[in-house]
């Protein structure tokens, strides 16, 4: 009995052990990709950046990157009270920058919020130019938003793209991405081409409750 009973034990730790070695490696989670345990900055990929906990391994391996690709006035900005920027660089021209990290999955693309606390941060920081980088991709309005503001973006190709040119020590061509103008779009609502300006949207819902607040 008790013979029979070992054998069992021993039979279930073994049932165990393969379903975890060949079941479980496909369901359990990966840990997170640490950035502070990283020596050799040529060494994390695009894979490594999405496997991040959260943004802040992000911004450290942006911080890192800026010091490596040989830019001046780096800084990487406290945790909160960033004022809508997370790391600061001065750029080939003697320009500071702005840069926002936004480290998303594939599937959650990047809105407006990114564009206005960038470009809102540019005074506190006396900065000329504003950055938006991510891991993802932007939205259309990110994108009109971006351009009638001159705010420079940054999406998950143009990122790889940058990795791929520091990882063969190819600085200039990284520094020319991150540098290139951005895409700029010169009139607003068509404004620029009209001697009158195109009426705005309204809010009926909003002009009808004045008129009846205001006796109209």
């Amino acid at each position: 009995m008790q013979g029979t009973l070992i054998v069992m034990i021993v039979a279930g730790l073994i049932l165990g052990l393969l379903l975890f070695k060949f079941i479980s490696p496909n369901k359990r989670k990966s840990k997170p990709f640490n950035i502070e345990k990283v020596t050799d900055l040529k060494s994390v990929t695009i894979a490594n950046i999405d496997k991040m906990e959260d943004g802040t391994g992000f911004e450290m391996y942006l911080y890192r990157l800026f010091l490596e690709l040989g830019y001046t006035g780096v800084y990487k900005t406290k945790g909160s009270r960033d004022f809508g920027a997370d790391v600061i660089f001065t750029d080939r021209h003697g320009i500071r920058n702005v840069i926002q990290a936004k480290r998303y999955s594939v599937d959650n693309t990047v809105g407006i919020s990114a564009v206005q606390e960038v470009y809102s941060s540019m005074r506190y920081y006396k900065a000329k130019k504003a950055i938006v980088i991510t891991s993802s991709r932007f939205t259309e309005p990110c994108e009109t938003l971006a351009g009638i503001n001159h705010v420079k973006l940054l999406d998950r190709s143009d990122l790889v793209k940058m990795i791929e040119a520091f990882k063969r020590n190819d600085i200039r061509e990284a520094r020319n991405i991150i540098e290139a103008e951005p895409r700029m779009i010169l009139e607003s609502w068509s404004e620029a081409s009209s001697n009158e300006l195109n009426e705005i949207r309204k809010d009926y819902k909003a002009e009808k409750h004045i008129s009846k607040v205001m006796g109209d």
